[in-house]
């Protein structure tokens, strides 16, 4: 080949693959999120525009539950997700090398029941039937490993009858007598307690306090390919939760309006606004993005529960799926206001 030709083919060769890396550095992250009121710092980040601010091009869809993510995770079709840590944990069991980037909030989850219901405590839940999501789920595993084995001393299968319904059907349930008691999260709690009819038997936010519940975490390729946009990401991830614990009417407003909380209309015919069920709900939830040794205590405790339920295959230890140096790059990395 003539030198002259030569240099015009590898001239394209180059702006070829130019072209190829500016393309591939534009591809957006797909984020998942579970449509859940903690997860409200993925739609602060959103709608505040941080993810734009960081220089990381963002594409986030929500999901109804964290079952249907994952078969959005295991079609390829998301690159990072806001969702339940067992989850993660599960599929790690199974060969999916995936990793647990950060915290996103702690507590969301309690028991209720009806006002005037005999059940006082957990232990009186022997013998009753509890409204509970689909098993082997993360809040099944909290269900099943903590509040009923652990915290009541119950066998789940033996000494309860766990009904699977989605959440908001939860309350109807409670007051058809279909079930006695419920087992959800919040703004679901909130919700109930404010109509006036619905009294708490346990605040696991208060029997374990600050106990982490949805993470944030990658897929394999990810990390490998997209290092620098994870590290966009969580500083923007941890924007929106200085932005929740800095204004929180603003965020109030936000979430009632993104999670399209309804009022609430209370027995004696008041009407309680949907920021205000958002206030009322945070007396049980909070948010921080800062993985610490309790939260990896806690999901080693959750990891057992599955283990023993049958729903790992293997033991596992927290610090395999748990990789901190993410959330230490984005701390160290400049503010942007």
């Amino acid at each position: 080949m003539k030198p002259v030709k030569l240099l015009i083919t590898l001239s394209l060769a180059l702006a070829w693959a130019g072209a190829a890396t500016a393309q591939a550095q534009e591809k957006p992250i797909r984020i998942g999120w579970v449509y859940a009121m903690a997860n409200a710092p993925a739609v602060i980040a959103d709608r505040k525009g941080y993810f734009k601010e960081e220089g990381v091009n963002v594409e986030i869809k929500s999901f109804g539950d964290g079952p249907i993510l994952q078969q959005a995770l295991s079609a390829g079709d998301l690159d990072m997700a806001y969702i339940g840590a067992p989850p993660v944990f599960q599929w790690y069991a199974r060969g999916l090398n995936s990793r647990i980037l950060a915290k996103v909030n702690y507590g969301q989850a309690a028991v209720i029941t009806q006002a005037n219901s005999s059940i006082r405590t957990v232990a009186d839940l022997k013998g009753k039937k509890i409204a509970g999501v689909a098993k082997g789920s993360g809040m099944d595993v909290l269900l099943r490993g903590y509040v009923l084995k652990e915290a009541a001393g119950l066998e789940p299968d033996r000494d309860t009858t766990i009904v699977n319904m989605p959440a908001g059907n939860m309350p109807a349930a409670l007051d058809r007598n279909l079930v006695d008691a419920a087992f959800t999260w919040e703004p679901f709690i909130a919700t109930a307690l404010l109509r006036g009819n619905t009294r708490l038997v346990l605040d696991v936010n208060q029997a374990i306090p600050q106990y982490p519940w949805y993470i944030v975490m990658a897929m394999p390729r990810t990390l490998a390919q997209r290092p620098d946009d994870i590290v966009k990401v969580l500083r923007a991830h941890r924007r929106a939760i200085d932005f929740l614990n800095k204004h929180p009417d603003e965020a109030n407003q936000i979430i009632a309006e993104a999670f399209e909380i309804p009022t609430v209309k209370t027995a004696d015919g008041r009407e309680i606004k949907p920021v205000e069920v958002v206030r009322e709900a945070r007396k049980r939830i909070g948010w921080s993005d800062r993985i610490q040794q309790n939260d990896v205590q806690f999901i080693q405790q959750l990891m057992n529960y599955s283990r023993a339920l049958g729903f790992l295959n293997k033991d596992l230890r927290a610090t395999e799926i748990i990789d901190t140096t993410w959330q230490q790059r984005a701390e160290k990395a400049p503010a942007k206001h």
